[in-house]
């Protein structure tokens, strides 16, 4: 039996949970889940209370939250390369940073929109450009983590793409915005846009979206 992922193709900690399923290579049922239909809302609480997803049905079991999902797929298939590595610190370090210090910065700055509250939000932009910082700092190979690819970067596809959209890399970050590119290109990645397409209209800064994605 194909495990089951109750997400939505826009949300960005579902994502997290995409890359990781496409980077396993893993044959998956979907289940897009509509937050404002109250039925939708019925069926995604009943797994998983705080009415949150992504949620990764498997059998009888029930995985929350994007990261316990990416640490789940490398135990049901160890035989591909982990995306948490053993004693990966730093892996866990940035899957946190992007989560903490991207995400939820975006969320703030995207629910002041929603609700039209034009709040002052150059607190969460200032958060932004210092995680763009310190990305920057930390890149040297590939990704984050050297040369293999990891949960890190499964955080930070997502976590950076819709940041972007709010407040554009500085362009002296070079190795940022070349980290990105290489982020966008990867197949996991490039597959999750792919899907994500035909709901960016639905993205309060729709506008902000770059054309190739759109």
């Amino acid at each position: 039996m194909n495990p089951t992922l109750y997400f939505h193709p826009l949300a960005s900690y579902c994502w997290k949970a995409l890359i990781a399923l496409y980077e396993h290579d893993v044959s998956f049922d979907r289940r897009v889940i509509d937050l404002g239909d109250d039925n939708h809302r019925a069926e995604l609480s009943a797994l998983w209370p705080y009415c949150k997803f992504p949620v990764l049905r498997v059998g009888e079991r029930v995985l929350a939250e994007s990261s316990i999902i990416v640490e789940y797929l490398d135990h049901l298939h160890p035989d591909h390369p982990p995306l948490f590595p053993h004693r990966g610190l730093d892996v866990r370090l940035w899957d946190r940073v992007f989560d903490n210090h991207a995400q939820t910065p975006v969320q703030e700055i995207v629910l002041d929109r929603l609700t039209a509250r034009r709040g002052d939000t150059s607190r969460a932009r200032a958060t932004l450009r210092t995680t763009y910082e310190l990305v920057d700092r930390r890149l040297g190979a590939t990704w984050l983590d050297g040369d293999a690819f990891t949960a890190a970067d499964c955080a930070a596809a997502p976590a950076l793409f819709y940041a972007a959209t709010l407040e554009p890399f500085p362009s002296h970050l070079a190795r940022l915005g070349a980290y990105f590119e290489r982020l966008v290109a990867r197949p996991s990645v490039a597959r999750t846009l792919e899907e994500a397409r035909p709901y960016f209209a639905l993205y309060p800064f729709a506008d902000a979206v770059p054309s190739r994605f759109r």
